[in-house]
């Protein structure tokens, strides 16, 4: 089978209220609450702006993964609602939790995990219709194997949790690694996605602003595929002929350097028409 290499572009929808130092760990975490579900941060909705401006200067497609608590904030709901209307099918949305729970650290509880995958995915489908795709990133990337059998069932064809690098095995869950969560999703029939790795070292989300993370992740990202097509993104991470470079950042991102951040991706593959 010939193998098409792509970059698939993908965004968690965090707020800052979600981050494991908030929400959502058993010792991270410096709070019992969750914040106030129905308030953006300034800095998310200047993220919102950033990204609004940035998607109408390329073609490119891009997946959102949005938790589903950020629903009870109208202010999100009806920016979804405006970027699905203006940017089409250049769009599509995973799960990224019911909260931000970093399920892998917690002892196993299946029984949870379902109900709110469940609970997550509706509340999901129900916001963006058609631009839903069942497809799921754990919350921090915290994934332990016993998790891979409830997104199958659940229904999810794609998991895009494991960033592959020593610096975070420990977020396979104890006495686990990154070997064995493979397996476990490779039986349960669900395509696992990495992250990019560089050297074994992460090169996404924080790792783009945390010097010198950031310097070998400017690295990596000069060297990634084409990017995904729109017809490809719709379709293509679930499809095995595909071997896909998955990247990722947040909306949050998009606020620095005055709303006018970029991800480091050479302009001439953004510039590709799609």
């Amino acid at each position: 089978m010939n193998q098409l290499y792509r970059t698939w572009l993908t965004i968690d929808c965090d707020d800052i209220r979600h981050v494991p130092i908030n929400q959502g760990h058993p010792t991270r975490s410096n709070s019992k609450t969750e914040g106030r579900k129905e308030q953006l941060s300034q800095q998310f909705r200047s993220g919102m702006l950033g990204f609004d401006k940035w998607m109408d200067a390329h073609q490119s497609p891009i997946t959102l993964f949005v938790i589903a608590d950020m629903f009870e904030s109208k202010i999100f709901s009806e920016w979804i609602d405006s970027i699905i209307t203006k940017f089409g099918n250049r769009i599509t949305v995973g799960c990224h939790g019911l909260t931000h729970r970093s399920w892998s650290a917690w002892p196993e509880d299946t029984s949870g995990f379902s109900t709110a995958l469940a609970q997550a995915s509706e509340i999901i489908q129900q916001n963006v219709g058609d631009n839903w795709r069942p497809w799921f990133r754990a919350p921090g990337g915290y994934i332990a194997p016993w998790m891979a059998k409830v997104i199958a069932e659940t229904g999810f064809t794609v998991d895009t949790s494991i960033n592959p690098s020593w610096l975070v095995k420990k977020k396979s869950g104890k006495g686990n690694n990154w070997n064995k969560v493979r397996q476990s999703i490779e039986e349960s029939g669900v395509i696992e996605r990495e992250w990019l790795n560089k050297w074994s070292l992460p090169v996404n989300g924080p790792a783009l602003s945390m010097f010198p993370l950031s310097v070998i992740s400017k690295l990596a990202w000069r060297k990634i595929p084409q990017i995904l097509s729109v017809k490809e993104a719709l379709e293509s991470p679930e499809n095995p002929s595909f071997n896909i470079t998955t990247v990722y950042w947040h909306i949050l991102d998009h606020s620095r350097k005055n709303g006018n951040w970029r991800p480091p991706i050479s302009r001439h593959i953004l510039s590709l028409d799609n």
